[in-house]
């Protein structure tokens, strides 16, 4: 199996000689799943520790993408993966980085500022959900199904609990699940963009994650004096978060969701969606003394459910099969 990976989202080519289930008992992969859902799963608590110690969003943006970008380029010095050339896949990365990255990232920083850790990590599993929509916008070869439809409307639903819409929302807290799920927007559009440009070609995926982090970390740079003004020394404990968030977070969370596509295969892989919104939940109620409602855990459970009718496989023609497969897995996203 080959993959090419950009963060949360994958796309893999799988040849029938790959033994999945040989690979399996050679590379244990339990360990590093868990571990792959505890990082991103934790995000959304780091997030909250620097912007509630004053961290401008936009600057929580750039410093995660700035130590991601280190810690991949760490990773590709070990590997001997040379800086990819290609001036049209550095364009495209710089598309992919405002999608994936440079916006979504300071969108869910700020509406962290509104909303607690607990709802973001909840709201950020309707990544796939939005995925969908942009898959079926501009991939020409997906095709919408009543399985998908379904799965949209549920999820759509799940949201609507979550937010207890049926009581009114306030302004902040209307403004910041908005801006959460505003990222998980950008998020779909960004994997979508990445499956039909970005993601094919002959690099490997730590250099592609490289390239992508490191175009965030440069846009970042020039909106973040304009957008947040200039950086002040937010206290270790801020620093800390920033520094795990972004170099376990953007950078070594990366490397190990590849190894767990290669070692237990994409379909695996793809399950830690449901687990890292528990991850989110747990960390937020038990270190930052944050409320999780009945409405938030059942919302939740709705929203996962919508996923799961989503991504529901689609029965093809016997005489369209092909000896190489082309498989989407989506996350929720490094938070």
């Amino acid at each position: 199996m080959s993959c090419s990976h950009t963060g949360p989202a994958a796309i893999c080519w799988t040849h029938p000689a790959w033994s999945g289930d040989s690979a399996r008992v050679r590379n244990p992969w339990v360990g590093k799943f868990v571990l792959l859902s505890a990082i991103w799963g934790s995000s959304f608590a780091l997030i909250k520790v620097a912007v509630d110690a004053g961290v401008p969003p936009v600057w929580v943006a750039f410093f995660r993408c700035l130590f991601g970008a280190l810690a991949l380029w760490a990773v590709c010095a070990v590997q001997r993966q040379g800086v990819p050339r290609d001036r049209r896949l550095w364009g495209h990365a710089l598309v992919v980085a405002a999608l994936l990255n440079s916006v979504p990232f300071t969108l869910l920083a700020y509406g962290e500022t509104k909303v607690s850790s607990v709802l973001a990590g909840v709201f950020n599993a309707t990544t796939p959900l939005m995925t969908l929509v942009f898959v079926l916008l501009i991939v020409p070869q997906e095709k919408i199904s009543g399985a998908k439809l379904t799965g949209l409307v549920v999820g759509f639903a799940g949201v609507l609990v979550v937010l207890r819409a049926w009581e009114g929302l306030g302004d902040d807290v209307l403004v910041g699940s908005l801006a959460c799920l505003g990222a998980t927007f950008c998020y779909g559009a960004g994997f979508a963009y990445t499956r039909r440009f970005f993601s094919g070609g002959p690099q490997s995926a730590s250099a592609l994650s490289a390239v992508q982090i490191t175009c965030g970390t440069a846009q970042l740079a020039v909106a973040a004096p304009l957008v947040g003004g200039l950086p002040s020394w937010p206290g270790w404990q801020a620093a800390a978060a920033l520094l795990v968030l972004g170099a376990a977070g953007t950078g070594l969370a990366y490397v190990l969701n590849l190894d767990v596509i290669r070692e237990a295969g994409p379909t695996v892989a793809s399950t830690v969606t449901y687990v890292t919104p528990l991850w989110s939940t747990a960390l937020g109620v038990l270190l930052l003394s944050e409320p999780a409602g009945w409405n938030t855990v059942v919302g939740g459970v709705v929203v996962v459910a919508g996923v799961l009718l989503a991504r529901k496989p689609t029965n093809h023609p016997m005489g369209q099969k092909s000896t190489r497969t082309v498989v989407q897995v989506d996350k929720p996203g490094p938070a």
